[in-house]
Parts: structure tokens; C-alpha cells; sequence
């Protein structure tokens, strides 16, 4: 059976996909996009109904296409970014195919390049991309037991409201997506108790900037090491509704009865750390330190933007704060339902190659991976803290096609070399049984 052969096989039609497949044209790489759904497929049937994105239109794009019909300093709907993505890969040409599973990619042996297995046969590169990003397989923490008479999901399975059973709601975590949930819930009359873990917390907009206008001036998304002690940032940001600071005292006075982090259960009842007050103490740090940056970026470089001293006073503590909740039987809480937004975790299962470390976790240095042909591209921090944003992605993406122009470059000139070398060989071999015969 004859094997497909290409360049660069990037795996994957996201945002990272359809970057990588730009930069790679632009840089004379013959390659193929594999997706094994459809384009921006996680935007599609991984997003509840009333999502926004958390970044303005403005910024949250690539450079070289505008959302249209979408004012610049509003969030685009999910439908807008699937269609956003769908129309810029049309627009580069991008060799994508839809329908395509890859099961593994494997080195192959005594030779370059690697043997990608797919669900419509084998192909055979000399580079991979695996543009899957990060946030892959669901994470639910192992906490309740699944048949706990109530109905467990994850918040990429939530869609609306009216999709949980009559009672109350428990959304666990309170990153964007849970409380962008917890305050949907909210508004549909339902009661909702929110478990808060560490989190940042800044201002959707000050000073008529939004925070990421903020977070660029002051050098914040090129930050290329995440800070000390931490793994993961969660941060709690909103786009709905036009965008708003998150605050989860408003939450509790809006009805919100919030928790610390989710610790323990048994016998019906589930058991918090007692971090509630410290956990929101720390996003009121992160809140008030962003406005101290902004206040002295303004005054150094003399900028006429209005003075917003109102954004400094914080709400009263609510009573689930002074007086927090530490156990909670959810069957006499009324509690019909729970939503994990607890995040996600990594699955490169299908690669098959000495490209990760002890944990699992690719080891690279942005995005260049340990295994020569093998690219991770969507990777949070993969080079800097704008990584994961469709933008830094497509920084990335840049770098990683660079990178893979470069590597093709020295292996074409190996492969002329080696048949100039072969050439040469026989032609002496030849001359060689002329004179033999006489």
C-alpha cells in the first residue's frame, strides 16, 4: 500500500491549527492540517450558548483579519469566533481536513521523520505538529462518586440554564467559566452556592481602558516566566453582557452563597477549607495592584485618561464570608446539581515519541520539543503568558514555522549532498569496470 508524504502534519484546527498552517505557507512548508472534528470544533460543542470571549474584539484576533461586524471594543459571541476561524482559514487556503483522526504518530526507524497512523490511512512527515493546546481532556477532581443522586457535569457540557434539574446549582471553581455560569444561573432565579479557590481578579476595564490594553503597556503579557510558587493561574474575568469586573461580594448580594475550595465528602456532605476570606483577599491584591500600575503608568508617561476613584471601594463582606460554610449536606441544601469548571488537563496519549517529561508534561523550549521534528504549539506559557490567547498563539506559530523552515532547509541540503555523493560513487564505480573490461 502506497504511504502519503508531506512535509508537516499539524494535528489539530484550532486556533493554534489555522495559525501554524499560515505561517508554514508563508514560509514555503508544504504540509496538512488533521482535525478530527471540524474547525474550531471546541468553540462549537464545548461552549455553553451565552458564552462571550474574554478578550475585546480589538485584541483577541489575529493581525491579519478583523472581526466583522463586531465593534472592536465588544466580545465576540462563540458562534462569532467559530466563524471567525472558519473564515480565516478559507482566506489563507489552508490544507485542512475535517474528518481525519490521528491515532499515533511514531519515529520512524533508522531513518528521519515520523509515521502519523490516521483514520484514513497512514502519512509519513518529517514534522509534527501537535497543535491540541493544553485544555484537552475535561478535569473533574475525584471527589463525589458518580452515583451520588445528582447530576455531575462539566462546565464544558453546560449549555443553559434550563438544562439542570429544578433545585440548586454548585458550580466548583470560579475561574472565568464558573463564574460566568454561577451569574447566568443566577439570573435565571436559581440559588447558587460558588466554591472560590486562588484566583486573579482584575478590573474588566479602567481608566476607559480594558485590562487588556492594561496587562500589554505594562509588559505583562510578554512575561516569560510565570510567577514564583505558582502553576496555573485562574483567572476571574468576564466578556458577557458587554464585559464586566468580576466581584464575587456583588455575587453574594445578588444571591451567590460562596465557599472555599472543595476538600472532602462523605455521607452526603461535603467539607470546604476554611480559605474563602483569604482566597478573595488575594484577588483583591491582584485587583488593587493592576490600578496602583495603571495609576503610575499614567502619571509617568502623562496620559489624559480620567481618574476612576470609585473602582477602589470594595463592597462589605458578605455574611458567607465572615461566617463561612464549611460543611454542606447538598440533599438539605435543596442542591440538584453540580458543575465542575475546574479546568482541564493534557492528553498526548497518540504521541507516541520521547517528547515528554516524567509527568508527562512536553518537555520544549517554546515549543520546540526534545524529539528533533516534534512542535508543541497552545501550550499556556509555551513562551510567554499571552501564549494561550488566540493572538499569542499566532506569535508562537510564527516562531515554530521559522524553527521548522529552518531544520527543512538543512535536510534538503543533506539529501542533495547525499545524492551528488551517490552520483559521484557510481560514476566512479563505472569508471572503475571500464577499465576492468579493457
Amino acid at each position: 500500500m502506497s504511504i502519503e508524504k508531506v512535509h508537516t502534519v499539524v494535528v489539530g484546527a484550532g486556533q493554534a491549527g489555522v495559525a501554524m498552517s499560515e505561517h508554514l505557507t508563508a514560509c514555503g512548508v508544504p504540509h496538512v492540517v488533521l482535525e478530527r472534528h471540524r474547525i474550531a470544533e471546541r468553540w462549537r460543542s464545548e461552549r455553553w450558548d451565552s458564552l462571550a470571549a474574554n478578550g475585546p474584539a480589538w485584541h483577541d484576533r489575529f493581525p491579519g483579519m478583523e472581526f466583522p461586524n463586531v465593534d472592536p471594543d465588544g466580545f465576540p459571541t462563540k458562534e462569532q469566533v467559530e466563524e471567525y476561524f472558519v473564515a480565516y482559514a478559507k482566506r489563507i487556503a489552508a490544507p485542512i481536513r475535517c474528518g481525519v483522526e490521528v491515532k499515533s504518530v511514531r519515529k520512524l526507524e533508522h531513518r528521519l521523520g515520523f509515521l502519523v497512523e490516521t483514520s484514513q490511512g497512514p502519512i509519513e512527515a518529517d514534522s509534527v505538529v501537535a497543535a491540541t493546546g493544553a485544555f484537552q481532556r475535561p478535569l473533574v477532581p475525584n471527589l463525589i462518586p458518580g452515583d451520588v443522586s445528582l447530576l455531575q457535569i462539566h462546565s464544558t457540557a453546560y449549555r443553559r440554564p434550563d438544562q439542570l434539574p429544578k433545585g440548586a446549582a454548585l458550580v466548583i471553581g470560579a475561574g472565568s467559566s464558573g463564574v460566568q455560569i454561577a451569574e447566568e444561573l443566577l439570573a435565571a432565579g436559581k440559588r447558587v452556592y460558588l466554591s472560590v479557590g486562588p484566583h486573579e481578579r482584575p478590573p474588566r476595564a479602567y481608566r476607559e481602558r480594558d485590562y487588556c490594553w492594561w496587562l500589554g503597556v505594562l509588559g505583562k503579557w510578554d512575561a516569560e516566566t510565570r510567577p514564583a510558587g505558582t502553576s496555573h493561574i485562574t483567572i476571574a474575568v468576564s466578556g458577557a453582557g458587554g464585559g464586566h469586573t468580576v466581584d464575587f461580594r456583588v455575587l453574594a448580594a445578588q444571591g451567590a452563597i460562596l465557599l472555599g475550595m472543595a476538600q472532602s465528602f462523605n455521607n452526603g456532605t461535603l467539607t470546604f477549607a476554611a480559605d474563602l476570606s483569604d482566597n478573595i483577599a488575594h484577588g483583591d491584591a491582584n485587583y488593587l495592584a493592576l490600578l496602583d500600575e495603571a495609576d503610575a503608568y499614567v502619571v509617568r508617561n502623562g496620559l489624559d485618561l480620567p481618574a476612576e476613584p470609585e473602582a477602589r471601594k470594595l463592597k462589605p463582606d458578605p455574611a458567607c464570608m465572615t461566617s463561612p460554610i464549611l460543611e454542606l449536606n447538598l440533599a438539605e441544601a435543596g442542591i440538584t446539581s453540580i458543575i465542575w469548571a475546574t479546568g482541564f488537563t493534557s492528553d498526548y496519549s497518540w504521541l507516541k515519541v520521547d517528547a515528554f517529561d516524567e509527568e508527562g508534561r512536553p518537555r520544549h523550549q517554546r515549543g520546540v520539543s526534545s524529539e528533533p521534528g516534534i512542535y508543541f504549539l497552545g501550550l499556556p506559557w509555551q513562551s510567554r503568558r499571552g501564549s494561550a490567547f488566540i493572538w499569542g498563539v499566532w506569535h508562537d506559530a510564527k516562531h515554530l514555522a521559522d524553527r521548522i523552515a529552518t531544520r527543512r532547509r538543512y535536510m534538503e541540503y543533506h539529501a542533495q549532498r547525499t545524492n551528488v555523493e551517490i552520483t559521484a560513487a557510481a560514476e566512479q564505480a563505472s569508471l572503475r569496470a571500464d577499465k576492468a573490461r579493457g
